[in-house]
């Protein structure tokens, strides 16, 4: 059975349509592209897959469940913006997370947050931009799960914090799961992709691996992303 399986999904914000009769299946061990530019609908997929909104039509199975308060327990989700308390200190967070989550490894997160420089007695307000979305991240990947969610996890961070974000997915998350990474910074993830979805006006235009991709079309992922998509 494939972790994620959709059928005919749609939704629309009042006259606007943000997927439109998607469909989707996704089998574990592997990390995938979700890539797409600006308001192609990559957030609405993710959130609806996290429960965090409804579809207005079709089927989501997540591990064979529909999203719910047990689907929750299987995903962890890494929004495209900061959503932790940012008046409480780092080690009280990693508390909320293990009070919250049973598959999370507290010991496994004070390390990653250690191997950062930073001192768990620290306020995350206190945090420069990157280094708080490392400490997301750590926190995210400290839990042992079946689908990892990240919603544009390099996005608006130097280069060398791009680096750090890439290598703590690759080397943390469960072999037998499934990442899904949204984002439009095509080239920065293209070498961790084992998959690849191009996402556009709500539709998968495109699912393919990247050694399909470069035997078929003789280009990379980033190289035929600019080519469908015209960026």
């Amino acid at each position: 059975m494939a972790l994620i399986e959709i059928e005919g999904l749609y939704k629309s914000y009042n006259r606007t349509v943000a997927l439109r009769d998607l469909g989707l299946s996704l089998d574990g061990g592997q990390i995938v592209g979700l890539l797409g530019p600006n308001g192609s609908g990559k957030t609405t997929l993710i959130k609806i897959i996290n429960d965090l909104l409804k579809a207005d039509k079709g089927k989501v199975l997540i591990d064979g469940k529909k999203p719910g308060v047990e689907t929750k327990e299987i995903i962890a989700y890494l929004p495209d913006r900061n959503t932790l308390p940012d008046y409480m200190k780092i080690k009280d967070l990693i508390g909320m997370q293990a009070d919250f989550f049973r598959d999370f490894d507290a010991a496994k997160a004070n390390s990653m947050i250690s191997d950062l420089g930073i001192d768990t007695n620290m306020r995350f307000k206190s945090l420069s931009k990157g280094m708080g979305e490392k400490v997301q991240l750590a926190l995210v990947m400290s839990r042992k799960a079946k689908v990892y969610l990240l919603d544009e996890p390099i996005g608006g961070v130097d280069p060398a914090a791009r680096d750090y974000i890439l290598r703590t997915i690759i080397s943390n998350y469960n072999p037998d799961s499934l990442v899904i990474i949204s984002t439009h910074l095509i080239q920065e993830i293209e070498s961790v992709l084992d998959d690849v979805l191009f996402i556009r006006d709500g539709q998968i235009v495109l699912h393919k691996s990247p050694d399909q991709i470069r035997e078929e079309s003789g280009k990379g992922v980033d190289e035929l992303f600019r080519e469908v998509f015209k960026c």
